[in-house]
Formats: structure tokens, C-alpha cells, sequence
């Protein structure tokens, strides 16, 4: 199959490039003027370069595939360069379901987040968006919603990779987050998912007609709280951390005054969702993949020490 893949150069999508190649299919990629070294697989893809805010570009790109995958994301927004939800989870979504319906392409995933919804935070709200766009369409759609995203970055930003930066490599006691009166009551939960699982389930998709038309939360086996994932962190890191209890409402009161700071650590958005949490089934991955879905355990985070 050919395949088109927008995000590719990103940490789930070069993963998902990889599965894709080695599974057989054919991969075009579009990559932005001047990311061209950011391709790991220059000599195995066709290479497209644009942007999602060009037409052309994608029409291109597409243009004689079989499948698109769009996987681009961001967690923070930099208005000052043109980088906010609004243009890279919805414009560019709808952007390319325009050019797949006029070239003819069929098969579309898209890769969503878990907890999206409307009305929710901006993040979320591009997301659902961008979801209901294509599932309005004439595709044949699949949207998949991770919890967070973990697995060697291959120097990208990657979840437990910023947890062990910014919370257990640095000399202060991390933060314990929780929700709620209490730390225990409160706990935030999460269902962290490896990234070649994540990966797998997409490419396992495409040619699986039983998908078309579903949306996937994607989890991995261990539902466990912010303090459980830095205690874990730590310990694959060789590290004894102590840390402190903090409720996201004290932390929420600081992001109001600093969060437009680049180098403040989380915005009141995110504060917002952490507190909703992020947990999926794990037997949904499962069935997509074959197999049972990789723990967030010391082994698999060894990449930590790397």
C-alpha cells in the first residue's frame, strides 16, 4: 500500500514510519523546508517538501497513495510563530481531508488524544474538532486517542524522557501532583502506552476493514498515578527522589501568573486535562496489535540512562 504520512519527522510518526516500511508499505512524507535532516529513513521514503498550511504541498503528497495518516501534535502553543492548536490539530487536518477527497484517496488516520472533547480546553476542543471533520467526511476513517506516549525519543520530546528532566534529574524535590482534598483520594491516573505499540496499532489498520469508522483509546497495561510514574522513573535512573504533594489548584494559581513564561513548566491548560486524567482500556491495543501491550516498567524505560 501506498501511504502518505503528515508528522512523520515527529516521535510517534517516525515510529509509525518504521512499522510502515516494515510491514511493506510505500511512504511519502511531508516535511517542512529545512527539516529535511530530521528524516530517519531518507533513503526508504519519498520526500515532499511543504507545509500543512499549503494546499499544493499536500495535494502532492497524496496524490496517488492509497492512505494518508495525519499524526501532527503539540502540546504547547508559540503564537509568535505561528505554531497554535487552531493551525496544527484542525486547520491541518481539514486541510488534508480536502486534498485526500480531491485525489481520490480513501483510507485516513488520524491521530487523536485521549480525553478530547467539546467544550474542553483548546487543545482538546482542535482535536474533537479535527475528529468530527473527518469523520464527517467520505473517508475510510480510523481515529486512534493515546495516553501519554512513552519509549526511547530518538531526540525528540518524549513523556518520561521530560518527567526525568524536569522532575528527577534536577537537584529539588519533584512534585506529586493530585487532584482533589487529599493526595490519595485525588491521585491522577494515567495509562502510559509505548510508542511501537501505538505505532503497530496504526499501520495493523489500515488493511483491517473492521476499524473503519471506530475511534481507539489507546493504553498500556499499567494505570498509575504522576507519583507511581516519577517513583518509577527514578528508580530505572538510579535516582532516590523525594517528593512533594501538590495540589493542581495551588499549581494552576502559579501557571495563571507565569505560564506565558517559555521556561515555566506547565500551563493551566495542561494542569487542567493532568487533573482529568488519562486512562484507557488496555485490551483495546491488544486486539489491534496481537499481542499484550508493553509496561511502563524499568526495563522498558531503560532508554532513560541512554
Amino acid at each position: 500500500m501506498r501511504v502518505a504520512i503528515i508528522g512523520g519527522t515527529g516521535f510517534v510518526g517516525s515510529y509509525i514510519v518504521d512499522e510502515l516500511l516494515e510491514q511493506g508499505h510505500e511512504v511519502s512524507l511531508l516535511v517542512r523546508d529545512g527539516s529535511e535532516h530530521k528524516v530517519r529513513q531518507s533513503g526508504s521514503v519519498r520526500v515532499v517538501s511543504g507545509s500543512i498550511e499549503a494546499a499544493t504541498s499536500i495535494g502532492d503528497l497524496v496524490a496517488g497513495c492509497d492512505a494518508v495518516i495525519y499524526c501532527v501534535g503539540i502540546l504547547r502553543e508559540s503564537p509568535h510563530k505561528g505554531i497554535t492548536f487552531e493551525t496544527t490539530q484542525f486547520d491541518g487536518v481539514a486541510n488534508t481531508v480536502d486534498a485526500a477527497l480531491k485525489n481520490g484517496v480513501r483510507r485516513f488516520l488520524l491521530m487523536s488524544a485521549n480525553g478530547v472533547k467539546h467544550p474542553g480546553t483548546r487543545y482538546q476542543e482542535t482535536k474533537k474538532r479535527a475528529e468530527d471533520r473527518v469523520l464527517a467526511s467520505d473517508l475510510d476513517a480510523t481515529i486512534f486517542r493515546p495516553s501519554v506516549v512513552f519509549g526511547d525519543p530518538r531526540g525528540q520530546m518524549e513523556f518520561a524522557t521530560q518527567l526525568f528532566r524536569d522532575m528527577v534529574e534536577k537537584p529539588f524535590p519533584a512534585v506529586g501532583f493530585f487532584s482533589g482534598p487529599n493526595p490519595r483520594s485525588g491521585a491522577v491516573l494515567m495509562s502510559p502506552v509505548h510508542v511501537e505499540d501505538v505505532a503497530r496499532a496504526f499501520v495493523n489498520s489500515l488493511t483491517d476493514d473492521s476499524t473503519v469508522g471506530d475511534i481507539y483509546n489507546l493504553g498500556g497495561p499499567d494505570i498509575l498515578s504522576w507519583t507511581e510514574m516519577i517513583r518509577r522513573i527514578a528508580a530505572a535512573t538510579g535516582r532516590k527522589k523525594w517528593i512533594i504533594p501538590v495540589p493542581i489548584s495551588l499549581m494552576k494559581l502559579a501557571a495563571t501568573l507565569f505560564d506565558w513564561l517559555p521556561f515555566f513548566p506547565v500551563t493551566r491548560d495542561q494542569l487542567t486535562m493532568l487533573a482529568e486524567g488519562n486512562t484507557a482500556d488496555p485490551d483495546v491495543i491488544k486486539s489491534l496489535i496481537g499481542k499484550s501491550p508493553t509496561p511502563f516498567s524499568l526495563e522498558h524505560i531503560d532508554y532513560l540512562n541512554g
